[in-house]
């Protein structure tokens, strides 16, 4: 999949396009289903079948007190849709300027920019620009002008009720990974880079990848049995997600903790993605380091029969 920054990097020349719009924070059922309409008409049309989306969630500037945890992290985001065989994602920046913009400035501004679309796919309670002013009605009615046909798909629904990224959030905080797998299509996890901590971990002879998920939607604070991928590489693993209270220096702001096991080395600056496994334990102070070293023994040796 070819990701570009600007719509006149797609240099179509004759083909045509067809476009998926959307934030699709985690690319759940209803994205995936958004996507791949588009790549159906592409593929009937011969045609270009482009996805756009956005670096940044628009509440992040236009409500700033009222931005949701994130479920995926930007590349995962872009693995996600590149593995539903899309040719090209278009990238968008959101700032400011962009969120002023009006719809219709920016759907005119695609079909300036991207030639002849074929066709836009959404969701069917899109909105778009700014305000939020635009909807399928006002894509409808460009569409007619310009000459584009227009998806608005209702929601995929499990379990009687429409998948959404608010419900699979709640499921992650939750803990319930299953739902959250079911409704994602994919086995939920966490991705991020590997940041320097405070290397308490090798001092107890557990070392550990701090991962950054600034922004992201976690599971319940605990210890948990896991799958890691890291260097393009597989790996068993004891997580945690907390505050870790046995220290007398806790820090008010959540950590994820990964050890992996059976590895000797470094990951910094390296990308990890983390899978659930099971769940081991919760998150408790211990009297002393020397009892929390016994546990984390423990926990490894627990995980290892959860695998």
């Amino acid at each position: 999949m070819r990701l570009i920054r600007t719509a006149t990097e797609l240099n179509p020349g004759n083909r045509k396009v067809c476009l998926a719009i959307g934030f699709f924070d985690g690319v759940h059922l209803g994205h995936q289903q958004i996507i791949r309409q588009t790549i159906a008409d592409a593929r009937q049309h011969e045609a270009i079948a482009l996805a756009i989306t956005f670096d940044a969630h628009p509440n992040t500037v236009v409500a700033p007190d009222r931005v949701p945890p994130l479920i995926y992290s930007l590349s995962q985001k872009l693995r996600a849709v590149e593995s539903l065989g899309a040719d090209a994602l278009l990238l968008l920046h959101f700032d400011k300027a962009f969120s002023e913009q009006s719809g219709e400035t920016f759907v005119r501004g695609l079909a300036r920019d991207l030639g002849r679309i074929q066709s836009l796919c959404v969701g069917a309670d899109f909105t778009f620009g700014h305000r939020r002013a635009g909807n399928v009605a006002l894509l409808k009615k460009l569409g007619d002008e310009i000459g584009f046909a227009v998806h608005g798909l209702a929601a995929v629904s499990l379990d009687g009720q429409p998948v959404r990224s608010t419900r699979i959030r709640e499921a992650i905080r939750g803990g319930d990974f299953d739902a959250a797998g079911q409704m994602l299509g994919r086995a939920y996890s966490i991705a991020g880079q590997v940041v320097r901590g405070d290397q308490f971990g090798h001092q107890l002879g557990f070392p550990t990848a701090n991962l950054e998920t600034t922004g992201l939607a976690l599971p319940p604070n605990g210890v948990y049995a896991a799958h890691a991928v890291a260097t393009g590489k597989n790996f068993r693993a004891v997580l945690n997600i907390g505050h870790r209270p046995t220290r007398s220096n806790t820090s008010p702001e959540v950590r994820v903790e990964v050890h992996l096991l059976d590895f000797a080395g470094e990951l910094y600056g390296q990308e990890m993605e983390v899978t659930f496994a099971a769940r081991l334990r919760d998150e408790r102070k211990f009297p002393s380091v020397e009892e929390l070293h016994a546990q984390i023994a423990r926990d490894i040796t627990e995980a290892k029969t959860k695998f």
